[in-house]
This record gives structure tokens, C-alpha cells and sequence, in this order.
């Protein structure tokens, strides 16, 4: 269960005080009214039923579906791919599901994997809602994803048992939505959570009356009482929050505006106080000093120890790495580049980083990056990417860019899909490979016993590498080893009387046996769907890494994925679908999906220089303003014109585990100002930037998306041209483009084209008038603030430009 604490300055104390009372009240008299508690069902778990099994069987509780659906369930069974394999305990002899329900006509990974509970689940939309208004019945909704752990557990416990399967078809309507198909849902009711729990986390289990309003919300629920601890649980909930339904539908309905009320409070950014002399004009920003206050805030909760923010469970997104490095070049004689440093240190150390097959897992359960949840996410090994390339540059450790490559490379060998694109995640969940298709446990797949190890690398390799990587008998999670690095090489090559180079080549060959080897175990599943704002961010990461490290083979996977999104998940009014899924393009995109897109499309443009990504990104901005801006208030709305907006439309602008897509799209419009000089982006980002001012202002560590976009909007960014010779690269083309990859520039745009593409792109990029190659050589230009300095062709006179203190932020 990922937990999210609900920071104070979103929701008013009283507003809490009287969402938790309300509640309270409400629950404990409908319950009262009702004098005879009925019986939940049996503790065993349940048999199959006696007599024939087949396939489709009707569901517990439901007395008839309709001929067309039960056709077109039975349609959808024949039509399955060859590898399929029910996610159920309920099989027939023959290998048949016992039960079919609508979620089998999903493509949704996460929807099919309840396709054969005994739940009657409907996919969210009108016909579940209209059922529930005709039959008077109250909606559970349960919104979870497909690689999460306690979502697992929970329909193994729950959704699986017959009992509570009907007694959910017959006093509920159910719904199942996968919070990475439909953001704006999990967002809305996520946020119900958050106001009734002060915190949040997967699965969501959400009350609903029929007009989509909530009465009630929690997480993951044992199936009964007294079950994993629980003085309350899943059924007696249920039972409970029925009889409040029908027997108290008033103050359910009480219950249900207040806690509507409540959420668009939090989907809406905090509103400037009242007398508030900062906020009255809305005409400046807050100055450069909000930094200094989110730089003190890590301080404060930084773990010097082990890098991070202290405590458990921890994220690789807290503190904001990218943060605290521009925050070093502002205050060089700080804490950020250090702490920055140490977290990327043992970050790349721990268990969170998967030393064998390379990528990030999705965060630490302890303190020291120990032991991580297994689930592998796109978008965090996105981000990471990014963070260690800049960090490498930064910091100047090379071991950063090699954390960098190994995450990219794991990406494009087990991530990639045939058209380019990249799938979602992979699970925290495997089997034993005894047993593949028995019960999943996590970290099946990722962790060792001495065995295991000694097993596949024999007598001699075994006791070098579990002394490198830490391998026990205790082991760190029941009795097996997370791979980490336990021992530092200097001191392993003095044991084994080795050179640290010799050693360094050995446990490389060694790693690679123990890959193949685990490649054998029944590996976790993946979530096969391509979502198009992770992409976005995969794609930035890999062009990043094209420019940076010099790799031509991570742009050209880049414009690759890049091709796909534009080409097949573009609809005919310029928007983005949210997601592909069985071939088939869905749902209308969310804000981040635009956002990260435009991200992608801007590190596309300055790491390959063609105009073609250029023209796309400023298309793709023209949409967004159409379709999400608020022309009064300022900022982007995350659901588009017309979109289902449920209770209202959100403004994002806090980071969870991606950052929040205001403050990206904020960054773009300065990026793409900067390189167009259209005052029109300019004037939206800055619009933007006041409309979370008072986030800014009070509480910027919600937030530091927005806080990177003010810190390029309060300096005078880097203008940098690299203007090459046609043909092959001159000398001086390379001395200049080394320095510029090695060189950590916090605030810049860059332009690299061959002199010859000037004319064709000055259009479009004014930044380019006057320039030409000088001396027969590849020139570099650096500009800022309206005036440039001196074009050169020395890398050592650029490398200084680019260090020096044009760009210097007050």
C-alpha cells in the first residue's frame, strides 16, 4: 500500500474536523437503527461448488445476464490470445474459468486480471452508474493497478471468495477502474480518501452514491474481522455502509456533499489570502527565496546517513534531485550538491537498483535502500535516468552515467514493445520455479539464497560475489538476499588478491551468469500497456542520454518511440489518447500525457536538432491551450474541454511520484519561449506560476515541478547554438560538443544544427540571425539576457562561457 500523507496547507482544519465528524455520525446512528446484526460469511475458504463445472457459470448472486452479453463474453473466451491463462483459483478440470464477467472485454492488463472473479465487476462508465440508480444500490469502486502488491492480496482475499462475491452482487453495483487508464478518477476519489484518512494508497476502495458522489473511503481491507489484525473487515464493511445506504439515505447524502465539497477544495490550488499584499496584483512572482526555503525544509528531514529524506518507506523522488542540483550551482557553498550526491550514492548502492538486470525498483521499505517494493515503474526509471545524468555532470562521477546506461539498457531489452513504444511496468508478484503457476510472492523473482548462488556460479565465483552483493543466510526479506552492494571493491580486491580492474571484470562475468540463470524463474508479469505521458518521459530520458553521453543509439530509440506517439496515439483533433492497449488507442489523454509528451518533444528537438520535432512540440502546445488552459484563472486543468470532470476540474500542481503537470508544462512554455521568442508561451507560463504562488510562497516542497519552472523564469536562461560543418565533424565540432555533455548547465536551451539548416530554421527559431560558422570551423554561440558573448571555437573559451555568470539567478 503506497502511502501519500495529505499535506496541511490543502485542506483547511475545520474543513477536516468536519468531514471526520459528519462521518462518524452518520455511520454510528445508521448502524444503530439496525438491531440485528447479520451474519457475515463463513471464515473457510470456499469450495468449489459440487456437480458439473463449466465455463461461464453464472455469478454468485446474479440471476440472469443478458443472451448479447453472455455472447459476447463467450466471444471475447474464444478469442483470447494462445498464451492466456485465467488469473483465477475457480478452474474447471479442462483448465476453463469458471466465470466470465465484463472485464474480459477490456484491454486494460490490470481489468483482464479480474475478468474471471465471481464479482459481476462493470468497467467505469454510464451503464454501471444507470444500473445502480434503477436498482437504488449503492457503487463500490475499486481502483488499483497491475503491478500492485496489497491490489493483489486484496483479490486473492476478497474478490476471489464467492461469499463476499455475492454478497457485493447483490447489494452493490461494482466497479473496477485502473487508476493508469483513468487518472482523473483515482485522482478525484483518491482525494476523498486523503480527507478522510490523511493519507493515501492502492488499492482505493471508494462508497459511491449513484450519482458519483462519495460517502466513504479507505485502502486495502482484510476479508473479515480479526483477519491480518483488523478489528473491522472488508464484509463488515460492507454491511455496514448498505444499511447506511438504505436505511439512512439522508445522512448518507449529508455525508456525500460534504465530502464532495471537500474534494474540490483539493482539486483546486490553495486561493491567495485575503489582505495578502503579495498576492494582490497577481503581477510578480515570488522571489528566488522560496528555493532557500525548500532547500531547508531537506535539510531538515534529510537522512545523512543514507541520503534521502529519513525515515520508511522511501522514494527516489524525495528530495528532488533535480532540484537540489541547480539549488548547488545557486548556493555552491551549501548542503544541496552533497546531499544530492549521497542519496544518488546509495540510491545506485541499495536493493532499490536491480544489480543484475539494471533499472530502478519502485521504492525502498526501509531506511537504508535496502529492500525495495519489487514492482519495476517506466516512469521512475525515467526520471532516475535523468537524475543520475545530471548528477553525473554535476558531480562529476562517472559511476552515475553507468547507473544511467544500465537503466536504459534494461528498459529497451525488457520494456520495449515490438512498435517501438514501452510498456508500463512489471510486478512486484512471482512464482517459485517450481511452481509457476502457483502462488505469487514478492520479490520471488529478484532475490537469492547462498544456494541458489552457489548453484549457478559454482564453489569458486559464489563466495566473491556474495561477498560482494551481500548474499546471508539470514538473508534480508524470508531467508533471501537483496542484491546490494555490501562491500566496497578496494577492500574486496585486497581479500582476493586481486586488482580492483581484474575483480571489476570478474563480477561482471559473473553477474551475467547469475542473469541467465534467473532468466529460467518464471519472471513477474507485465503490464503490456503503452501509456503515453510515461513514454513521454522515457523518451526525454533517452534523448537526454543520446546528447549526453554520446550514444546515438538511445536517440534513435527515442525518435522512434517518439514516431509511435504521434503517429498512432495522436486523435484527429490533435489530442493524445491516454493509452494503447491490444492495438486499440483509448481514453482522452490527461494533462501529464500533453505535458510529457511536449517534454519528450523538446529534448527530441535539442538532442537531434531536426525542425520536424520543433513544429511538433509547438502543435502540440497550440492543443493543450486549447483543451486544458483556464484563460481567467491561469494554469491547466488535467482533464480536457468536455472530458468526464466528476466533482470538478483538478489543477495539478503537487508531485507525487512524477512530477506534477503544471509545473512541467510551465517548463516547457519557458523552453519553447526561449527558443521561439513568441512572448504569447511566455506570458502562459508566467500566468501559471501565479495562479500556485501561494504554493510557491508556503509550502514549496509540494511542489518542486513548479519550483524548477520559477527558478528558469526568475533567471536569464542560456542560449546556447552549436553551429556545425556540413559532412563529416570537424575537430573543433567535437571539443565543443564534449564540453558541452560533461557540463552541468541548470537554466538553458540549446540549439546544435549543421550551418547549412540556418536559413531553413530561422523562421522558427530567431535565436539563429546572424550566426555562421567562423574560421572554417564548428562555432559555438552563448547568449543570454539579449546579448551574446564572443562566438568561439575553442572548447576551453566555451567551456568558461558556460560557467560564467550570465544565467545567475537573484
Amino acid at each position: 500500500m503506497n502511502a501519500s500523507p495529505l499535506s496541511s496547507e490543502r485542506t483547511p482544519r475545520q474543513l477536516r474536523v468536519v468531514m471526520a465528524t459528519t462521518l462518524t455520525l452518520c455511520l454510528t446512528t445508521s448502524c444503530a437503527r439496525q438491531a440485528p446484526q447479520e451474519r457475515s460469511p463463513t471464515r473457510k475458504q470456499p469450495r468449489e461448488a459440487s456437480g458439473t463445472c463449466t465455463l461461464g457459470m453464472p455469478l454468485p448472486g446474479v440471476t440472469r445476464r443478458s443472451p448479447t452479453l453472455e455472447k459476447r463474453l463467450l466471444t471475447a473466451w474464444r478469442a483470447r490470445s494462445p498464451g492466456y491463462r485465467p488469473r483465477t483459483r475457480h478452474l474447471c478440470a479442462n483448465g476453463e474459468p469458471r466465470y466470465l464477467n465484463r472485464l474480459l472485454l477490456e484491454q486494460s492488463p490490470y481489468l483482464r486480471q479480474h475478468a474471471h472473479n465471481p464479482v459481476n465487476w462493470f468497467p467505469w462508465g454510464d451503464e454501471a452508474f444507470a444500473r445502480a440508480r434503477r436498482l437504488r444500490r449503492p457503487v463500490l469502486l475499486s481502483v488499483g493497478y497491475a503491478t500492485c502488491h496489497w491490489c493483489h492480496v486484496m483479490e486473492r482475499e476478497s474478490f476471489e471468495d464467492p461469499a463476499i462475491a455475492k454478497l457485493l452482487n447483490e447489494r452493490y453495483v461494482a466497479i473496477k477502474v485502473d487508476r493508469e487508464e483513468l487518472p482523473h478518477v483515482d485522482a478525484t476519489y483518491m482525494s476523498a480518501l486523503e480527507l478522510i484518512k490523511r493519507s493515501g494508497g492502492w488499492p482505493l476502495t471508494v462508497w459511491l452514491l449513484p450519482d458519483r458522489r462519495p460517502f466513504y473511503a479507505t485502502s486495502y481491507l482484510p476479508p473479515r474481522d480479526g483477519d491480518r489484525g483488523a478489528s473491522q473487515g472488508f464484509v463488515s464493511w460492507l454491511e455496514r455502509l448498505a444499511r447506511a445506504y438504505n436505511n439512512d439515505a439522508a445522512a448518507v447524502g449529508r455525508v456525500a456533499a460534504k465530502l464532495a465539497g471537500g474534494v474540490r477544495v483539493l482539486l483546486s490550488p490553495p486561493p491567495a489570502k485575503k489582505g495578502d499584499k503579495a498576492n494582490k496584483g497577481r503581477k510578480t512572482l515570488p522571489t528566488m527565496a522560496i528555493h532557500d526555503t525548500l532547500a531547508a525544509t531537506y535539510k531538515r528531514r534529510f537522512d545523512s546517513t543514507y541520503g534521502g529524506l529519513r525515515g520508511a518507506p522511501k522514494f527516489p523522488s524525495s528530495p528532488s534531485i533535480p532540484f537540489l542540483l541547480r539549488q548547488s550551482r545557486r548556493r555552491p557553498k551549501g548542503d544541496a550538491l552533497r546531499q544530492a550526491r549521497l542519496t544518488l550514492r546509495h540510491m545506485a548502492a541499495g536493493g532499490l537498483f536491480d544489480h543484475l538486470g539494471g533499472g530502478f525498483h519502485r521504492y525502498s521499505t526501509d531506511a537504508r535502500w535496502r529492500v525495495p517494493h519489487f514492482e519495476k515503474m517506466l516512469y521512475d526509471n525515467a526520471l532516475l535516468t535523468i537524475a543520475y545524468l545530471e548528477g553525473a555532470q554535476a558531480c562529476g562521477e562517472a559511476s552515475f552515467n553507468t547507473v544511467a546506461r544500465r537503466t536504459l539498457d534494461y528498459v529497451l531489452r525488457e520494456l520495449r514493445s515490438p512498435s517501438g513504444a514501452f510498456y508500463a511496468a512489471t510486478d512486484a508478484d512471482s512464482a517459485a520455479p517450481k511452481d509457476p503457476d502457483g502462488e505469487r510472492s514478492e520479490g520471488r523473482f529478484f532475490t537469492w539464497t547462498p544456494r541458489e548462488v552457489q548453484r549457478a556460479l559454482g564453489p569458486l565465483g559464489s563466495p566473491i560475489f556474495s561477498a560482494r552483493y551481500g548474499i546471508r543466510e539470514a538473508g534480508d526479506l524470508e531467508g533471501r538476499s537483496v542484491l546490494h552492494l555490501a562491500r566496497g571493491l578496494p577492500a574486496l580486491a585486497v581479500a582476493q588478491k586481486q586488482t580492483v580492474h581484474a575483480l571489476k571484470r570478474e563480477l561482471a562475468r559473473l553477474r551475467g551468469m547469475l542473469y541467465r540463470a534467473r532468466a529460467k524463474r518464471p519472471p513477474p508479469l507485465r503490464d503490456e500497456k503503452i501509456i503515453t505521458g510515461w513514454n513521454g518521459l522515457m523518451i526525454a530520458a533517452l534523448a537526454r542520454a543520446g546528447l549526453v553521453l554520446s550514444e546515438p543509439r538511445y536517440y534513435r530509440a527515442a525518435a522512434r518511440a517518439g514516431e509511435v506517439l504521434w503517429l498512432r496515439l495522436r486523435l484527429p483533433n490533435g489530442r493524445l489518447a491516454r493509452r494503447l492497449a491490444g492495438g486499440t488507442a483509448r481514453f482522452i489523454g490527461a494533462l501529464d500525457d500533453h505535458a510529457y509528451t511536449l517534454w519528450a518533444l523538446i529534448e527530441l528537438f535539442e538532442a537531434s536538432g531536426e525542425l520536424r520535432w520543433l513544429k511538433r512540440a509547438l502543435a502540440l502546445e497550440a492543443v493543450i491551450a486549447r483543451g486544458f488552459e483556464d484563460p481567467k484563472g491561469g494554469a491547466f486543468f488535467s482533464t480536457a474541454k468536455g472530458d468526464d470532470a466528476l466533482l470538478g476540474r483538478q489543477k495539478p500542481y503537487r508531485d507525487s511520484a512524477r512530477p506534477a503537470a503544471n509545473g512541467v508544462h510551465a517548463l516547457n512554455l519557458l523552453r519553447l519561449y526561449q527558443l521561439t521568442d513568441r512572448q504569447a508561451l511566455r506570458r502562459r507560463a508566467g500566468k501559471t506560476l501565479r495562479a500556485f504562488q501561494r504554493v510557491l510562497r508556503e509550502s514549496p516542497e509540494a511542489s518542486p515541478s513548479l519550483v524548477l519552472a520559477h527558478g528558469f523564469a526568475s533567471s536569464s536562461p542560456l542560449q546556447i547554438v552549436l553551429l556545425r560543418l556540413d559532412g563529416a565533424p570537424d575537430a573543433a565540432g567535437k571539443a565543443l560538443r564534449e564540453t558541452l555533455r560533461k557540463t552541468f548547465v541548470p537554466y538553458r536551451v540549446m540549439v546544435d544544427v549543421p550551418a547549412s539548416q540556418v536559413s531553413k530554421m530561422r523562421p522558427l527559431l530567431p535565436l539563429l540571425e546572424g550566426k555562421r560558422p567562423l574560421g572554417g570551423k564548428s562555432t559555438a554561440f552563448v547568449c543570454c539576457g539579449g546579448s551574446c558573448k564572443r562566438p568561439t571555437s575553442d572548447a576551453a573559451v566555451f567551456a568558461k562561457q558556460l560557467q560564467g555568470s550570465c544565467g545567475r539567478k537573484r
